[in-house]
C-alpha cells in the first residue's frame, strides 16, 4: 500500500502544491489586479484537469483544495470540492479536443477555474456561513477565470509533469 503511494502522483503533487499555496498567500496577496486576488491553486487544480482528464483534474483539485482546506482552516473538505469542480470541467478538455494545441488547454483552463470560483460561495452557503455571497462576485469570477487563462501556459506543463504524463505534441499552425 505504500508503494503504491509512492508511485502514485501525490509525492509530486502536493510538494507543488504546497509552493503554490505559499505564494498564493503570499505574493499573490499583494498582487490584486482589479483587487481581486489570484486564485493559483485553483488554476492548478484546473490545470491539472486540462492535462489528465476529468478523473485526473478531480482527483488533484481535492488533493490541492485539502491542502488549502488545511492551511487556512476553512471547513475541511470545503475547498476541495470547489477545485474538485475546476479540474474536472477542464479536464473535459482532454476528451473533445483532437488536436491538442495550448490555446484550447487555456480557454478550459478558464473555463474551469471560473466554475469552480463560483462554486465556493454556494459550498461556503451549505456550510453554514452568512455571507458568503458576495456582490463584488460578478468581477471575481471573470479576473480569476482569465488569470487562470494566463497562467494556464505554465501550470498545465508543470500539472503534467505532477501527474507523470508524457509530454504532448503541441502543434503549431502553420500557414502552407
Amino acid at each position: 500500500m505504500f508503494g503504491a503511494l509512492l508511485n502514485s502522483s501525490l509525492p509530486r503533487l502536493v510538494p507543488v502544491g504546497l509552493i503554490l499555496l505559499a505564494l498564493q498567500k503570499t505574493l499573490f496577496v499583494e498582487l490584486q489586479p482589479f483587487g481581486v486576488i489570484i486564485q493559483v491553486v485553483l488554476a492548478f487544480a484546473a490545470a491539472a484537469g486540462a492535462a489528465g482528464g476529468p478523473e485526473r483534474g478531480a482527483i488533484a483539485g481535492f488533493t490541492l483544495g485539502l491542502l488549502f482546506d488545511l492551511a487556512v482552516g476553512s471547513p475541511l473538505g470545503s475547498t476541495s470540492i470547489a477545485m474538485g469542480i475546476a479540474g474536472y470541467i477542464a479536464g473535459w478538455a482532454d476528451l473533445i479536443r483532437i488536436d491538442t494545441t495550448w490555446w484550447l488547454a487555456a480557454v478550459f483552463v478558464g473555463i474551469g477555474a471560473g466554475a469552480g470560483e463560483a462554486a465556493v460561495p454556494v459550498i461556503r452557503r451549505f456550510t453554514g456561513e452568512e455571507d458568503a455571497f458576495v456582490p463584488d462576485l460578478i468581477k471575481i469570477v471573470p479576473v480569476v477565470a482569465v488569470a487562470a487563462a494566463i497562467a494556464s501556459v505554465v501550470l498545465v506543463p508543470l500539472a503534467r509533469w505532477s501527474l507523470g504524463l508524457e509530454r504532448p505534441e503541441w502543434k503549431v499552425p502553420v500557414d502552407a
